[in-house]
């Protein structure tokens, strides 16, 4: 599992992602935390990129990213969701305002079992309102490593 990058802007990004975000992401959609979908803009870029195997899309304003929230969330609670489970992570940093995190959630009920598994991978931004997710990709996966959950790529010459 890749670790904390050695640097102070790794270590500001690790914590704002795995000790905030997630956390807050988790508690709302699983009902622990009593607060409103409007959360996520602490959180989420307007605008945002959102892309998976199914769709691409921009999305351009408040409204629209708390609709993803919702439409990610809703089916997770009617299944039970309690937690997400990171059996790996990647940090890069580029530079001091900009990041990409690429996890593998696995998002589970209180039983334990698993409800989704997926590969995504999140581009961040340090926003003059702080750090935001300004894309995600995310793919289904049944993989526990994100070296074989994404295609293979190659280098060109």
């Amino acid at each position: 599992m890749g670790g904390t990058p050695d640097d102070a802007v790794g270590t500001e990004v690790v914590h704002w992602f795995f000790e905030d975000y997630l956390p807050t992401w988790v508690g709302v959609g699983s009902g622990e935390i009593p607060r409103g979908p409007e959360f996520i803009l602490d959180y989420w870029a307007v605008p945002l990129h959102n892309s998976s195997p199914e769709s691409r899309e921009w999305l351009l304003d408040g409204e629209a990213v708390i609709g993803l929230l919702e439409r990610n969330q809703a089916p997770l609670r009617a299944q039970g969701y309690a937690y997400t489970a990171v059996p790996d992570r990647k940090v890069t940093v580029y530079h001091d305002a900009g990041a990409a995190i690429e996890v593998i959630w696995s998002r589970r009920r209180a039983d334990h079992g698993e409800i989704e598994r997926l590969a995504a991978h999140f581009e961040i931004s340090r926003e003059p309102a702080g750090w935001r997710i300004v894309g995600i990709q995310i793919a289904p996966t049944t993989a526990d490593s994100l070296d074989t959950a994404w295609r293979a790529s190659s280098r060109t010459p």
